[in-house]
C-alpha cells in the first residue's frame, strides 16, 4: 500500500526537532532508521500529518568513552554498534544482541534509539539495555532528563518519552571483563524473538560474583530477571547451579500466548535459554 499524505521536515539540530515535534502535536511522528515506522505507514496503521526525520542531526550519532560509561547516540546504527571497538571491549553483550537483529540490510539502517523508543517487547535491544543498566537521555523544550532503563519501558509499545520529547542518547556503565551471551529462539532466521535471554556475568575463582539477566518477549515490556540474578551470585559456574537458578526466571513475568507459542511453552523456553545463556557467559 501507499502511505497517506504527510508533510516532511529534516531538522539539523535537536532543538529544531523538538520544536517541530511540539508544533506537530499528536499528528507528528519521529523517523529514525525507519525500520519500524515505514511499514506502519505503508499499511496505513498510522497516518501522521508530519514526519520528522532525525537523519540530519549529526550530534545524535556516534559512540563516546565518558570514563566510567559509554555513550551511544540514539541515531547510531546497529552496524556501527557491532563494529565499534569501545562496544566490543566494554559492552560485549550489546554487540552480541545487535548482531542477531534481522538481516544486514536492516542492521545498516536501523538505530539503537529507534528500537528502544519503539519498545516492542519482542525486540532484542530492550532487554539488553535493561540488563546493562542503561540510562536514556531524553530532550524536550525544558531541557534534558535522564531515565534509567528500569523506568523507561512502561507498557506495550509505550515508554517514558513524553509529548514533545526525543530520545537523544543511551548511556551504559562499562562491563569490562564480564562474560556475556545473547541466546535467542525464533522460528525462522531474521524473525522476531519468540523468547531471548541477555546475560552478563562476572566470575571470580570459578564462582559467579555478579550477574545481569534480561528477558525478551516474556511480558508487555522487557523484564529484568532479578530472581535469577540473586540465585546466581555466590554459586559455582556449573551447569547444575546455573540451571537451578534458571528455574526462577519466570518470576514476575507474563508470557504472551500467540500464533508462535503458548505462554507455558515460552516459560519452558525461558528456563532452558537462561541456563544456556548464563553458562555461555560464564565460559
Amino acid at each position: 500500500m501507499i502511505p497517506a499524505k504527510f508533510d516532511y521536515v529534516k531538522p539539523s539540530s535537536v532543538e529544531e526537532a523538538v520544536s517541530a515535534l511540539v508544533q506537530g502535536g499528536d499528528d507528528a511522528k519521529i523517523l529514525a532508521g525507519g525500520q519500524s515506522l515505514l511499514p506502519v505507514l505503508r499499511l496505513r496503521l498510522a497516518a501522521p500529518s508530519l514526519v520528522i526525520d532525525l537523519g540530519g542531526i549529526a550530534e545524535l550519532r556516534g559512540i563516546r568513552d565518558e570514563g566510567d560509561r559509554i555513550a551511544v547516540g540514539a541515531m547510531t546504527s546497529y552496524y556501527d554498534i557491532i563494529r565499534d571497538d569501545l562496544v566490543k571491549e566494554h559492552l560485549t553483550l550489546l554487540a552480541q544482541a545487535t548482531e542477531t537483529v534481522a538481516d544486514s540490510q536492516v542492521r545498516h539502517r536501523g538505530t539503537l534509539g529507534g528500537s528502544l523508543a519503539h519498545a516492542d517487547p519482542a525486540g532484542d535491544l530492550g532487554s539488553t539495555a535493561l540488563a546493562l543498566d542503561a540510562e536514556m537521555v531524553i530532550a524536550g523544550q525544558s531541557g534534558t532528563r535522564t531515565v534509567p532503563a528500569a523506568e523507561f519501558f512502561v507498557d506495550y509499545f509505550t515508554t517514558a518519552i513524553g509529548e514533545g520529547e526525543i530520545l537523544t542518547e543511551i548511556r551504559f556503565p562499562k562491563f569490562t571483563g564480564w562474560g556475556s551471551h545473547y541466546e535467542k529462539f525464533n522460528r525462522t532466521a531474521q524473525s522476531w524473538s519468540m523468547v531471548a535471554i541477555a546475560a552478563a556475568v562476572r566470575t571470580e575463582g570459578g564462582s559467579i560474583a555478579e550477574a545481569r539477566v534480561g528477558l525478551t518477549n516474556m511480558g508487555t515490556t522487557p523484564i529484568r530477571a532479578r530472581g535469577v540474578e540473586e540465585a546466581l551470585v555466590g554459586q559455582p559456574a556449573t551447569a547444575e547451579a546455573v540451571r537451578a537458578a534458571a528455574e526462577r526466571v519466570t518470576e514476575g513475568t507474563s508470557a504472551p500466548s500467540d500464533a508462535d507459542a503458548a505462554a507455558d511453552y515460552r516459560e519452558h523456553l525461558a528456563r532452558v535459554l537462561t541456563g544456556r545463556a548464563v553458562l555461555a557467559a560464564a565460559g
